[in-house]
């Protein structure tokens, strides 16, 4: 088990690093106007912002990893270019992080736009370098997973239940659900490691705390099956 902290900035870090965290991440956006609304600052800022939280961070043993928001669709700015994302995903890999996690912060992206996206930032990060975040706004973050594999894609975020969004990105929906994942990957002879009972049981019960019901479509599927088994 790894917990990864935020670290925006030097502040941010140091009080990671008195936390015990062992590793940290720096998140960044493929849109300038997403960029001001989520740290304060231009993309050519933060970027300048996290280069010495990296080597801080590396001289400390700790391991960085860097995000990009809006690679598929910024709520402001509407489309972006394949290439930018490219460019920050490729600034963030070369001052140090391990990983870069490209974001649909939006949940707006499809298939083609996925692949499209990932070929151009695959001609500047290695594609075992890159992991995919996708929201499920639109209901195509699982088919943008899928797309994202057949590319050699193979890390990917996602929350139990489908849980989270941005207070920045209004209306979005939160990180594909966990538990559509596993299904996916089982799906396709994949072991992910991770138990689907387990987190499917984990999204019933955190639900249940927070008075909503899951979004993950699987656990709605088994919820309905378990009640009708109990007729």
């Amino acid at each position: 088990m790894r917990y990864t902290v935020l670290t925006p900035n030097l502040k941010g870090l140091e009080d990671a690093i008195a936390a015990g965290a062992k590793e940290v991440a720096v998140f960044g956006a493929a849109s300038e106007t997403f960029s001001q609304k989520n740290i304060n600052c231009s993309i050519t800022e933060s970027l300048e912002r996290f280069r010495p939280i990296v080597q801080a961070a590396r001289d400390a043993d700790i391991k960085v990893r860097g995000y990009v928001s809006c690679v598929l669709g910024c709520p402001y700015q509407g489309e972006i270019a394949p290439l930018a994302v490219a460019e920050i995903a490729h600034a963030l890999l070369d001052m140090g992080c391990y990983e870069i996690s490209l974001g649909d912060t939006i949940g707006s992206g499809t298939p083609e736009k996925t692949k499209a996206m990932l070929e151009a930032v695959a001609r500047r990060v290695p594609l075992k370098k890159l992991a995919g975040h996708y929201h499920d706004t639109w209901g195509m973050a699982i088919a943008n997973i899928y797309a994202s594999l057949q590319m050699g894609i193979n890390a990917f975020d996602s929350s139990v239940a489908g849980l989270g969004g941005c207070p920045y990105a209004p209306g979005a929906a939160g990180n594909v659900a966990t538990e559509d994942v596993v299904w996916l990957l089982n799906g396709l002879g994949i072991d992910s490691g991770l138990d689907l009972e387990s987190l499917i049981d984990t999204a019933i019960w955190i639900t249940d705390q927070l008075g909503r019901e899951p979004a993950s479509r699987v656990a709605r599927a088994v919820i309905a099956k378990r009640a009708a088994a109990q007729i």
